[in-house]
């Protein structure tokens, strides 16, 4: 059976992946592409987690397209209007043809001779096998492993009689109806989940950290957006909020890093205004770090306070012990009773979509690889990977990443090449961590997390404007991109993969 070719080959049919798909219709009209999507639906995250309450964290102004406006009342949505929205595009632009769902890449090999990615997997819950070839492999599987959520060893969990769950695996129809519900944790998703489960039948709802996280309270709707909009058309309006949130969100994070010390008492200021005469929020609502050095959680019309308030749910602050058969016993001594825990511990990182790749034979391994401008990796052709903002919305690297993606492919063409690959040319380049943030799931994968330089074009903006000039107008040609054409590769790359 003939191989199938496509000029560019997709990985996921999440955010990343229908936006690069868009912009690849955009931008490079002439080519053909598919996209490569392991489950059965589009949608990636939101398709994925079903847990009570699932949102976003960011403002959709900015977490949506910057091709297809948001227009739903609501700037902090839930799952299913996003889940619309990421519909609606892919009906709006004929995408669903390009998507080849049950379909899981698990290997690429690339040959420089034919300029050509082979990529290898299987179809299906048989397993049926699979091979698609392309010249250009476009990354937008995400960050982490879809299969497993991230759960610590708990000590005594056998004896624990009650149910314990994952985010990220919730189970279809669990009832905690009047039942006492611990989360473990203090991310996004536990003060996702508190105020979603007391609002919602639990009985009572304690959220156990060891460690406090910086909480900004927003309003879900965006009355400056809501007003434009009766005043311009959708598309200007959302053109106007996007770049007015943009231009906040830069200033709020510069400002917070600047000065921390005053940053971090005017957070902990705010939130204690919204909670109780007397409540602990030394003990509770102040990290023992800077802001910003793990993400700030949004809590949506201050509903995580509300909940704390009027006594649908509370905050425990300490170390587990073990578990026991009623729940959980903590260092201090005190035992926390629970009908259902719900580890929202975190994830799994995983980069490339746990991908076994090769380049001319030599196996390449993103955490031994430094990334050009944010989205390529050295020495490694016709691969770019999508990796949102720490400090912003993940989409509005996504749109730039695939604006990059198509001028890279534009000029391939234009210059009569195939191959583009930024090369270090075996000089030494200081390196430093992918990502300046201490939250456990990036510490927990620092070997596998490609590195950054401490110089261009090695060095990663967490800056919107910034990669708009260097990703959308900067110039292609750099100290290390090169662009070549097909080539045979000498053989001792090919020792080198044999030894």
């Amino acid at each position: 059976m003939a191989v199938e070719y496509v000029d560019v080959l997709i990985v996921g049919a999440g955010i990343s992946g229908i936006g690069a798909a868009v912009h690849l219709q955009k931008k490079c009209p002439g080519k053909t592409f598919a996209i490569m999507e392991r489950r059965e639906n589009f949608g990636g995250t939101w398709d994925l987690f079903r847990y009570p309450g699932i949102r976003s964290d960011s403002d959709m102004y900015t977490l949506g397209f910057s091709f297809k406006p948001w227009t739903a009342r609501k700037a902090i949505a839930d799952a299913p209007a996003i889940m619309g929205y990421l519909g609606d595009t892919v009906e709006e632009f004929g995408l669903k043809k390009n998507i080849r769902f049950n379909h899981h890449v698990k290997r690429a090999h690339w040959s420089s001779e034919d300029a050509t990615w082979t990529v290898e997997g299987t179809i299906g819950a048989d397993g049926q096998p699979m091979t698609i070839r392309c010249n250009m492999l476009l990354m937008c599987s995400g960050y982490y492993n879809y299969d497993q959520g991230y759960t610590p060893e708990f000590e005594g969990l056998g004896d624990f009689k009650g149910k314990l769950v994952h985010p990220q695996h919730w189970p279809e129809g669990l009832d905690y109806k009047g039942k006492k519900v611990i989360v473990i944790g203090s991310g996004a998703t536990a003060v996702t989940l508190v105020p979603a489960m007391a609002d919602t039948g639990a009985g009572h709802v304690t959220m156990l950290q060891r460690t406090p996280t910086y909480m900004v309270s927003r309003p879900a709707e965006d009355a400056f957006a809501l007003g434009l909009r009766k005043v311009l058309p959708p598309k200007a309006a959302y053109w106007v909020t996007r770049w007015r949130n943009v231009l906040m969100q830069q200033f709020m994070f510069k400002l917070l890093r600047k000065n921390p010390e005053k940053s971090a008492e005017r957070l902990i200021g705010m939130v204690k205004d919204m909670l109780p005469e007397g409540f602990d929020v030394g003990k509770h609502f102040t990290p023992p770090y800077k802001p910003w050095d793990q993400r700030l959680c949004l809590v949506p019309d201050s509903d995580f306070f509300n909940a704390i308030k009027d006594g649908r749910a509370s905050i425990a602050t300490d170390h587990i012990d073990r578990f026991t058969e009623k729940g959980i016993l903590l260092k201090s001594g005190q035992e926390l009773e629970a009908d259902i825990v719900v580890s929202a511990t975190g994830l799994n990182m995983q980069m490339l979509s746990g991908l076994e790749a090769y380049v001319d034979g030599v196996p390449f391994h993103p955490g031994q690889h430094i990334l050009h401008k944010g989205t390529m990796y050295s020495d490694v052709p016709n691969l770019i990977m999508w990796f949102g903002y720490t400090n912003a919305s993940w989409t509005l690297k996504a749109d730039l990443t695939s604006e990059y993606a198509c001028r890279i492919i534009n000029h391939l063409d234009a210059t009569g090449n195939k191959i583009a690959i930024p090369r270090t040319h075996g000089q030494k380049i200081e390196t430093e961590s992918f990502v300046d943030f201490s939250s456990g799931y990036f510490t927990r994968a620092e070997s596998q997390l490609p590195k950054q330089g401490t110089h261009f074009p090695w060095k990663l903006h967490q800056n919107y404007s910034k990669d708009i000039r260097l990703l959308r107008y900067g110039a292609l040609n750099d100290e290390a991109m090169t662009f070549e054409k097909a080539h045979k590769v000498e053989a001792p790359a090919l020792l080198e993969a044999a030894e």
